[in-house]
């Protein structure tokens, strides 16, 4: 018998409304595993579940933290443990959901014991970057840290500012703590039935274009603009949220409406592909579905 069902996927693949599907069929409760979803007020950008989808079939942590928060996968493993055990405790299936790689690999591998960062030290690293470009801090991190910055692409300002904290504190680099130690699993892959649901390019890419255009018209744009009305740190993770930049730059007048939903089509595509690269090289033992009902046949015979 198995205890949770982990669905990942890239974005647009479908996997929020299998989860529900999943739900209804198993009795099951849907977690939140998506980095994005997290943030209450960014519900139509990272297209999180409908509310009739959250009233059909219980859901967890999703839009339960500020976008002033810089959210993270530990604080993430420490709201989702107490719900797993809920689940547990009412006989029901986890059903865990989203496309943050990391998320997944934390919560079955477990999370290497990384040492807080002293707040003035991080404060201190904010003001030598303010005005940096990335390129130019993923340089200074390479010249201290090879290692952490191997691994970080030179465009990731939030990683290569992690990578800067962890080193600049402790003296080791970020991959070095976590090869040191890491906690426990949460679940255990053999207790969980674990897919990667992957539709074909093609299919895919309408999807990602359709979303876009569906976007701007259920109120991605107001909700952009009641973001950028709160005077948030711009290099808070829920400002990096696809669709915040380009629309953003729509309501400043420097894109067309037209330029900003292409911009983030192709914003979308680009990040849909990090993340199955993700997959494949992360995930490689989980099974792999390229549709809904190639998933449900693989949960059926397991459950």
């Amino acid at each position: 018998m198995i205890e949770a069902i982990l669905l990942a996927g890239p974005t647009a693949s479908g996997k929020s409304r299998l989860a529900v599907a999943l739900a209804r069929r198993h009795g099951g409760v849907v977690v939140n595993a998506d980095s994005m979803q997290v943030y209450a007020e960014l519900r139509v950008l990272t297209a999180r579940p409908s509310v009739a989808d959250e009233q059909a079939v219980p859901h967890r942590l999703y839009g339960h933290v500020p976008a002033a928060t810089r959210y993270s996968v530990g604080r993430w493993l420490g709201d989702v443990a107490p719900v797993i055990a809920e689940t547990r405790r009412a006989g029901r299936l986890a059903i865990l959901v989203g496309g943050t790689g990391l998320y997944f690999k934390a919560l079955s591998e477990g999370l290497a014991a990384v040492p807080a960062i002293p707040a003035g030290v991080r404060a201190a690293i904010r003001v030598e970057a303010e005005g940096v470009a990335a390129s130019a801090l993923h340089a200074r991190l390479a010249a201290i840290d090879p290692e952490d910055a191997a691994a970080v692409r030179p465009t990731d300002r939030a990683r290569i500012l992690r990578a800067m904290d962890v080193f600049t504190a402790t003296g080791r680099s970020l991959a070095a703590w976590q090869r040191a130690s890491a906690a426990a699993p949460m679940i255990e892959p053999a207790s969980a039935v674990r897919i990667v649901l992957a539709p074909p390019q093609a299919l895919l890419h309408q999807r990602i274009a359709e979303r876009a255009e569906r976007m701007v018209h259920d109120g991605g744009l107001a909700e952009v603009e009641a973001l950028l009305a709160l005077g948030l740190d711009q290099d808070l993770p829920a400002m990096k949220a696809i669709g915040v930049g380009a629309l953003a730059d729509h309501l400043r007048g420097s894109l067309s409406l037209d330029e900003a939903v292409a911009a983030v089509k192709t914003e979308t595509r680009r990040y849909a592909k990090r993340q199955m690269t993700w997959f494949r090289n992360q995930m490689a033992d989980w099974r792999t579905a390229e549709s809904a009902t190639a998933a449900l046949d693989l949960v059926g015979a397991r459950a």
